[in-house]
C-alpha cells in the first residue's frame, strides 16, 4: 500500500506538526484569522462605497459586534429544530432514491467485476467503497447547495426569519440535519456492501483425494499428507494436513481454508482472511548502490513518480530497513499442532522492474538477510521468490546461523542493545530491478478486527460528506442552487487534484505556472525546454506570479479529498491507524466551523436575514 506521507501521532499532528511546519491548530487560527481580516477589510470597503467611511465603519462594527453576540447566544433547541425541518425538506426531496441506486449497483456489480482476479478482496472493496464515496458526496452536494436557494425561491424562508431564531442558527441545522440523513444512507450502505463483498467472496473447495500423497518422518511412519483441492472459482490450493486429517490450505487468491477430516470425508471451510487489517510498524530504509556504497535511494528506472526506488539484481546493490524497539515481547509462539517456528513476523511488498520477460508470471529471486548494526553480526542469507506487488508474508525464525554455520538467536545475536535490527534485501536475478519504498517492509503486530476497520473506513466517507454538506450550504447563503453546485463541485475536483495544484503553484510541476503552460501548449513547445528571455517571458512569468500567490492561499483551505480517503486502507487489508482517524474528525470540525461562520455573515447580507 502507497504511504506518501507519514501519519504522526495526533497530539504531535494538533499541536507541533511535522518538521518545519505548524501544528495543526495554529494553522486554522492563522487561516481564520487571515480569512476574518480579508473579510473585515472587503467589507468595509463595500459599506464605505455606499454609506461614506464614517457609517461604513460604523456599519462594519455593528455587524461583527451583533454577530459575536448572536454567535454566542446560539441555542441548541433552535439549532435542532431547524435540523429537523432540513431533514424533512430532504426526505420529501426522496434521498431514498440513492438507496435504490445503490441495490441497482450492486445487483449489477458481480457482472464486471471478475472473481479470477489475483486478489479479488482488493477489486470488490475498491469497487463498493469508491461507489460508495462518489454516490454520497453527490447526494451531499444536491442537498446542501439547492436547499436555501430553494427556500428563497418558494418564500418560505420568510416564514422562518419571522421565528425567533438567528442566521448562524439556519446555517448550522441545515448543516446538521442534511449530516443526519446522510450518516444513515451511508450506514445502511456500508452495512449492504459488507454483506455483498464477503458474501460474494465467500465459497469452499473440496479435497481431491487422488493428489493426496503420504507424508513420511526419517522412520518411515506417515505424520501427515499433502494434495491439493479442487478447482473452484477460478483457483485450487495446495493443502498440507497433520496425521489427524487437520489442515489448512495454502493461502491463493488472497484467503486460505481451514480443513477438517469428519469421518472418511474432509470439510473445506468457507474462505477465510477475504477481509484482514494489519498493523504494521514500520522502520526506516537506506539503499546500497551496485557497489555497496551507502546512498540515501535507490536507482530511478524512468517512472515519473518517485515513490519508490530500485536496486538492481546480481549487483552489491541492497535495500536496508532500520527495524527500532525490537525484544522477545514481538515474537510469536505458534500453536502446538501448527509446523510453524517461532519468530518476528515482518511483511514485505515488492514492485518488480523486468528489463526482460523471462518467464512470463514466474517470480523473481531474492534474498534476505538480518545484521545486527552495531556488532555486524549477520545471519545467512535466506532465499525467497517476490511476484509484482503482492505482500509477501514471512516469519524470520528466532534460530538462526551465519556464514561459518554457527547458531545465531534472533533476539541476543542479531538485535543490538539499543533494540535495533537491519533487515537488508537483494535482488538476486541479473537484468531484473527491485522496488522498495519505506513502508513496503513493516513488522507485522498482531491484526485488529476487521469489522472494526470497516467502519473507520467509512467514518472517513462521512468526514468527506460532512465537508460537502459544509461547503454546499455556506455557498447556498449567498448565490443560486447552480452556482453553489458549481463552486462546491470546484472545490471537490481542487480538493482531489490538490497536489499537483499545489505543484503548480509552488513551481515543482514542469511546465511553470498557469499562463506559461498554456502558452507552451498553443505554441507547443515541451516543458523542459527554457523559454527564450524577453519582454513576453517576463510578462507571462510576471502573470504567473500573480496566478501562483492566489493558488497558494486558495490551496490553504481546500480539503485534500484525496488524503481523507482511506478506501486503499481496506482494498490492501491494512488496519485504518486511530490517529488518522482522530485527524479526520479534528478537520471534519475545523471545516463545520469555518463554515458555519462563514455562512453566517454571507447570509447576513440577504435583506431576509437581517
Amino acid at each position: 500500500m502507497v504511504l506518501e506521507n507519514e501519519i504522526l501521532p495526533y497530539w504531535q499532528w494538533l499541536w507541533s506538526g511535522s518538521q518545519g511546519s505548524l501544528g495543526a491548530l495554529a494553522h486554522f487560527l492563522l487561516i481564520g484569522l487571515g480569512l476574518g481580516l480579508f473579510g473585515l477589510c472587503l467589507g468595509y470597503v463595500v459599506a464605505a462605497s455606499r454609506r461614506g467611511l464614517l457609517r461604513g465603519g460604523d456599519l462594519v462594527y455593528r455587524t461583527i459586534t451583533n454577530g459575536v453576540k448572536e454567535l454566542w447566544e446560539t441555542s441548541p433547541r433552535r439549532v435542532m429544530a431547524l435540523a429537523g425541518l432540513a431533514v424533512k425538506e430532504a426526505w420529501r426531496r426522496r434521498v431514498a432514491v440513492a438507496l435504490v441506486v445503490f441495490f441497482v449497483i450492486l445487483i449489477f456489480a458481480s457482472w464486471f467485476l471478475k472473481k479470477d482476479s489475483q486478489d479479488p478482496a482488493k477489486l470488490y472493496v475498491s469497487f463498493v467503497l469508491s461507489a460508495i464515496t462518489f454516490l454520497v458526496l453527490g447526494i451531499a452536494l444536491i442537498l446542501s447547495a439547492f436547499s436555501l436557494p430553494g427556500d428563497f425561491k418558494s418564500k418560505t424562508i420568510y416564514t422562518i426569519v419571522t421565528k425567533p431564531v438567528r442566521a448562524g442558527e439556519i446555517v448550522l441545522g441545515r448543516i446538521l440535519g442534511f449530516t443526519f440523513v446522510g450518516t444513515v444512507l451511508l450506514a445502511i450502505m456500508g452495512l449492504c456492501s459488507y454483506v455483498f463483498v464477503v458474501r460474494s467472496l465467500d465459497h469452499t473447495h473440496e479435497i481431491e483425494s487422488k493428489s493426496l500423497v503420504n507424508v513420511l518422518d526419517a522412520e518411515e511412519n506417515v505424520i501427515g499428507q499433502d494434495g491439493r483441492t479442487s478447482r473452484d472459482v477460478f483457483h485450487r490450493h495446495d493443502v498440507e494436513l497433520d496425521s489427524n486429517g487437520k489442515g489448512i490450505a495454502a493461502s491463493n487468491f488472497a484467503h486460505t481454508h481451514s480443513i477438517e477430516k469428519r469421518g472418511d470425508k474432509f470439510v473445506v471451510s468457507g474462505a477465510e482472511g477475504i477481509m484482514r487489517a494489519r498493523v504494521p510498524r514500520y522502520g526506516k530504509i537506506a539503499f546500497l548502490d551496485r557497489q555497496g556504497v551507502p546512498k540515501e535511494r535507490g536507482i530511478s528506472v524512468g517512472s515519473e513518480w518517485t515513490y519508490r526506488s530500485f536496486i538492481d539484481g546480481g549487483t552489491q546493490a541492497t535495500a536496508i530497513w532500520t527495524m527500532d524497539n525490537i525484544d522477545e515481547s514481538l515474537n510469536i509462539e505458534p500453536e502446538d499442532d501448527s509446523d510453524e517456528v517461532p519468530g518476528l513476523p515482518i511483511g514485505l511488498i515488492v514492485r518488480v522492474f523486468r528489463t526482460h520477460k523471462g518467464v512470463i508470471g514466474q517470480a523473481i529471486t531474492g534474498s534476505i538477510e538480518f545484521r545486527n548494526p552495531e556488532t555486524g553480526v549477520s545471519s545467512q542469507e535466506t532465499a525467497f521468490s517476490a511476484q509484482d506487488a503482492k505482500i509477501w508474508e514471512y516469519t524470520i525464525p528466532r534460530s538462526q546461523m551465519d556464514a561459518k554455520d554457527n547458531e545465531l538467536d534472533l533476539y541476543k545475536d542479531l538485535v543490538s542493545s539499543t533494540g535495533k535490527i537491519e533487515i537488508r534485501i537483494q535482488c538476486l536475478e541479473r537484468g531484473q530491478y527491485y522496488g522498495f519504498a519505506q513502508p513496503d517492509l513493516y513488522l507485522r503486530l498482531p491484526e485488529a478486527s476487521p469489522q472494526v476497520n470497516y467502519l473507520k473506513i467509512f467514518l472517513s466517507i462521512w468526514v468527506q460528506m460532512v465537508i460537502v454538506i459544509s461547503l454546499g450550504v455556506t455557498a447556498s447563503t449567498l448565490v443560486s442552487g447552480p452556482v453553489a453546485v458549481l463552486f462546491t463541485v470546484a472545490f471537490i475536483v481542487l480538493g482531489f487534484f490538490r497536489p499537483f495544484f499545489v505543484g503548480v503553484a509552488t513551481g515543482a510541476e514542469y511546465g511553470g505556472g498557469p499562463v506559461e503552460s498554456l502558452y507552451r501548449l498553443v505554441t507547443q513547445k515541451n516543458v523542459m525546454t527554457k523559454l527564450e528571455e524577453g519582454l513576453g517571458t517576463t510578462l507571462i512569468q510576471g502573470t504567473d506570479w500573480v496566478f501562483t500567490r492566489f493558488m497558494l492561499t486558495l490551496a490553504q483551505i481546500l480539503p485534500d479529498f484525496n488524503s481523507l480517503s482511506t478506501v486503499d486502507y481496506a482494498a490492501f487489508g491494512f488496519d485504518v491507524p486511530v490517529d488518522r482517524t482522530y485527524q479526520d474528525l479534528s478537520l471534519c470540525l475545523a471545516y463545520v466551523v469555518g463554515a458555519t461562520l462563514l455562512g453566517y455573515f454571507l447570509f447576513r447580507t440577504r435583506e431576509v436575514a437581517r
